[in-house]
């Protein structure tokens, strides 16, 4: 392999598989750790994946699975990128790789003894991980009916079963002790169980082995279920599409100047490249996000929005990688590639929320890093302490010193925390809610303060049509005419007087002579009489307003309206009042908060006028006219009284985002925002997008709900059985059944959050 300079790293994504438990990340950790010329690492649990920055003139690609393979994983390449310079390295094809060729096509998979449970619904005990059960469970058997022939001979088959069976765990302990994890389950099962057959307790020993096998196969089918939210996600995008022609036409579609080609075939997705026009049929998936040229029909953006309602879109709108097309047929442009479309980039950064420690998973881990050492040696003193010094019996003190080995793994406290995290952040990506890390997930459910943006955010994000006042002939007419004049005006009012007269299905009278007074009004002649639309301004510039009309301007202005004059000849004939209303759901939003214990406030660029119209509206204090170093400011001031939130959309809102405890963007904000962010709310459209934060304060403290049961459960259960075993009333075998029941009670319950549903204050 070429070598790289040291100062430009080469990175790498590895897929590790076998990975189940706390323990099996802190082996790999340790291996990797060891390796030279390593510069960052980081492991993921839940998408059995390695991510490491290395200098590859120390270490090469192969070594990361010579070191981690031996620990019972299977290691393959799923990414590689080199250095700037090395481009036609970077296309190698995976026979030149020696990594992904090992794994591919390596004749030894993975040590039998240490891979995991495949789907749930498999035949569990022909899988790679059923196996140590079903030989475990043989030998005991086969040790018990010979025992019924010959006691004797029974004692050596029970040692035969703790021996053959417990092998590969004693060979895991080994592995993991030397890539700095000792003190590991295998460890102190394999010292529990050598000791048992010391004293003269085989059977227990054996039993020990196959209960441990046992629970080994269940923490691997519960590993899996976790794993489920990110394989549905993945499984959301078709794997085809129908790709029209085989041009990439651009921008000019959008005008209508270029017929697109009709004949199609069907391609993988992973094919499609921007610019690609495909054909999305009614009732199918569209394959990629990109922008509809031709058709309208209703698309399920459910999958992956969140959003219930169907929502109908048209020529020039854009459409998700995932959603289900409704009953019209589509022709789309791909704007992204299959690697960066909507649903990608959420799987993405949901794999690196479960990455990211909350701070309870950091405080557990450390406490484990002594807590696990501090039971061997507790153990240690029960073993010797009471024969030496109080004159007990050594057999049973050992028995005892070797039980609470067992009962102090840590495992179950170790997966307490990542499990309800990993659960918590899956569930919420399926409602629409994209939280980027345990912390951001964690810290939702503690914050005092939500600060809101307005437009765009409370706000629908553009201007609709609120009242009309007709001073000359009726209200319709005067939005007929109105809707006429600004026929050709690509202006945010224009168009919305132009839809809210498309609402009414009113028919557009012909214009002539249609012109435009640059920012103050729009004039043009139809049937037979000269009108304008225009900007109170310019009507008063003109100085034909009477009193009257001044009046119900200022009364609309003070309401938070933008108003403009409909005037015939110089003289007012109506007017059409405009606002950027509020979302639908965003007062019952503010409300279900203030439930919850939260004080919402509103920090906007906009003018005060406007501001505190909507702010009236939603019962929300309102801090107006901010620039955005001003919401920055007012961010740090607010967190003097606690955690704050902040929710916005726009770039002006990325300091702000960056300054709160957890920020969250708006789904259809800017990059910058949604990069900025902690987190995303994906569930915007006609029907809100408020209630997305609601939602998030309430699956943040199910998930802390949810972490402090399984606290409770691993070392209660923990607790339990140390008092019982104590005073002699469980042996080893319930010992084992303290630490592998714990771990499995701990991840079920921890799975109940992916069937989470917000509940409506």
């Amino acid at each position: 392999m070429t070598s790289t300079h040291p100062l430009e790293p080469q990175k790498a994504i590895f897929k590790v598989e076998g990975m189940d438990c706390a323990s099996c990340v802190r082996s790999v950790e340790g291996a990797v750790r060891r390796l030279p010329g390593v510069q960052e690492f980081q492991v993921n649990l839940t998408a059995e994946k390695l991510s490491v920055s290395f200098d590859s003139s120390q270490t090469r690609l192969e070594d990361f699975a010579r070191v981690i393979e031996p620990l019972g994983y299977r290691v393959k390449v799923l990414e590689r990128t080199r250095p700037s310079g090395h481009a036609h390295e970077q296309a190698d094809s995976h026979k030149q790789d020696p990594v992904h060729n090992h794994a591919e096509s390596a004749p030894t998979e993975t040590p039998w003894w240490n891979m995991r449970a495949g789907p749930v619904g498999a035949i569990l005990l022909m899988t790679r991980a059923g196996r140590p059960v079903l030989l475990s469970g043989i030998l005991l058997g086969l040790a018990y009916l010979f025992g019924q022939i010959e006691p004797q001979w029974g004692q050596w088959g029970y040692i035969a079963a703790t021996v053959v069976g417990g092998g590969q765990f004693a060979r895991a302990a080994y592995q993991g002790a030397r890539v700095g994890n000792p003190f590991s389950i295998h460890t102190l099962m394999t010292v529990a169980a050598l000791g048992a057959i010391l004293i003269g307790e085989a059977p227990e020993a054996a039993a020990v082995v196959f209960l441990f096998a046992v629970g080994e196969l269940l923490e691997g089918v519960a590993a899996g279920r976790a794993r489920a939210g990110i394989r549905a996600l993945a499984a959301l995008a078709p794997k085809t599409a129908f790709l029209i022609g085989e041009s990439v036409l651009g921008e000019s579609l959008l005008e209508g100047d270029v017929t697109p080609p009709k004949t199609e075939r069907e391609v993988s997705v992973d094919a499609l490249q921007i610019g690609h026009l495909v054909r999305v049929k009614p009732g199918g998936r569209v394959p990629g996000d990109g922008t509809i040229l031709e058709g309208f029909s209703s698309l399920d953006d459910s999958p992956v929005t969140g959003e219930s309602v169907p929502v109908n879109k048209g020529v020039g709108e854009s459409v998700y990688a995932g959603s289900i097309n409704g009953d019209g047929a589509l022709t789309v442009r791909i704007e992204r590639p299959s690697g960066d479309n909507t649903i990608s980039r959420i799987i993405k950064l949901v794999e690196e929320a479960e990455s990211s420690k909350a701070p309870t998973a950091r405080f557990i881990d450390r406490f484990s890093r002594i807590y696990t050492p501090l039971v061997m040696l507790v153990s240690a003193l029960v073993i010797l302490v009471p024969p030496l010094l109080l004159g007990g019996a050594w057999q049973e003190w050992i028995y005892k010193g070797l039980s609470l080995l067992l009962i102090g793994c840590p495992c179950a406290l170790l997966i307490s925390v990542p499990a309800a995290i990993t659960s918590g952040l899956s569930s919420g990506a399926r409602r629409g809610l994209l939280i980027k890390g345990g912390a951001a997930l964690e810290t939702l459910g503690s914050v005092k303060t939500v600060a809101f943006d307005k437009t765009g955010t409370l706000t629908v994000g553009k201007p609709r049509v609120t009242q009309i006042v007709a001073f000359a002939g009726a209200e319709l007419e005067i939005l007929r005419l109105a809707a006429s004049v600004e026929a050709s005006s690509s202006h945010p009012l224009a168009q919305a007087i132009l839809e809210k007269a498309k609402s009414e299905k009113l028919e557009l009278a012909q214009v002539e002579g249609a012109q435009a007074v640059q920012g103050k009004a729009a004039i043009a002649t139809l049937e037979g009489r000269i009108l304008a639309v225009g900007s109170p301004r310019y009507a008063l510039e003109l100085g034909t307003l009477t009193d009257e009309v001044k009046t119900q301007i200022a009364a609309l202005e003070e309401q938070g309206q933008t108003v403009v004059v409909l005037l015939e000849n110089g003289n007012a004939k109506g007017l059409i009042a405009l606002r950027d209303e509020a979302r639908a759901d965003a007062l019952e939003a503010i409300l279900a908060l203030k439930k919850l214990g939260l004080d919402s406030v509103m920090l906007t660029g906009d003018n005060a006028r406007t501001g505190n119209a909507i702010g009236k509206i939603l019962g929300l204090e309102v801090e107006a006219e901010l620039l955005p170093q001003d919401k920055l400011e007012r961010i740090r001031n607010l967190q003097k009284g606690g955690k704050v939130a902040m929710i916005g959309d726009g770039i002006n809102d990325a300091p702000a985002l960056a300054q709160s405890d957890v920020g969250l963007a708006m789904g259809g904000g800017t990059d910058v925002a949604l990069e900025t962010a902690d987190g995303a709310l994906l569930r915007v459209g006609a029907t809100g997008g408020v209630m997305g934060v609601v939602e998030a304060v309430q699956l943040s403290r199910a998930t802390m709900s949810n972490i402090r049961q399984n606290i409770v459960i691993a070392l209660g259960l923990k607790l339990l059985f140390l008092v019982t075993t104590l005073t002699g009333a469980t042996g080893l075998w319930m010992a084992i059944l303290a630490d592998t029941g714990a771990t499995v009670l701990v991840t079920v319950n921890a799975l109940r959050l992916l069937g989470w549903r917000p509940e409506r204050l």
